[in-house]
């Protein structure tokens, strides 16, 4: 799943009147957390020798249950759905865990299971996640992967490396790499991925995420 990114709901808060500037944080330190969280991501894929296609992922947490949608991602024309279940913990080292098993439907059909996981150190980051598509009928097994190595010299500003396994584009390639620049502003998430930047099999996905 592209996911983009194993852990990325951001919210900021900003308080004009410093003479209550203490009892506010209080309130908000005692404020239980919002219901539901909701993340959605547009990506732009854009392969060098093969057409470009938008795809999408559709995320909903609710304290540990998981739930979530994609649409082009398996394969072009394909819809999966999905639930899971968070394990998460840690202070200096923060951790979270996400088996997930779900369906796909359309041009690839059939049960899925898979997990996502994130590690998160100082401005320190890792996500990855994986799902295994056993196939029935004209669809043949795969294992589908995602991961990111990022760096945040600033809260807004994020660098790293990524890779993926996918069998949507890439030929013969059994796995494809390469950097990512991401900007964040309040909610929204823009991030730009370039895979196999020394060869021909160049890809550039754009993606625009908005948590809220």
């Amino acid at each position: 799943m592209r996911a983009l990114l194993a852990g990325a709901a951001i919210g900021l808060v900003f308080q004009c009147a410093y003479a209550q500037e203490i009892d506010v944080a209080q309130a908000d330190a005692s404020a239980p957390p919002p219901a539901w969280s909701f993340l959605a991501t547009g990506f732009w894929n854009m392969p060098r020798h093969e057409g470009s296609y938008g795809s999408g992922i559709f995320t909903a947490d609710h304290g540990s249950l998981h739930l979530e949608a994609r649409v082009n991602y398996e394969a072009i024309h394909a819809q999966s759905a999905f639930i899971g279940w968070s394990f998460s913990g840690g202070e200096t080292v923060q951790y979270k865990i996400t088996p997930i098993v779900g369906f796909v439907a359309g041009s690839a059909h059939g049960p899925i299971v898979g997990a996502e996981a994130s590690l998160a150190i100082s401005k320190f980051d890792y996500y990855i996640e994986a799902e295994y598509l056993p196939g029935t009928g004209s669809t043949t097994p795969y294992t589908y992967a995602w991961s990111e190595l990022g760096y945040r010299p600033l809260p807004w500003l994020r660098l790293g490396l990524v890779a993926q396994r996918t069998r949507i584009y890439g030929g013969d390639r059994e796995f494809q790499r390469g950097g990512l620049l991401q900007l964040t502003f309040g909610k929204v998430t823009g991030s730009v991925y370039w895979f196999n930047p020394a060869s021909q099999d160049q890809v550039v996905i754009a993606a625009v995420s908005l948590a809220f």
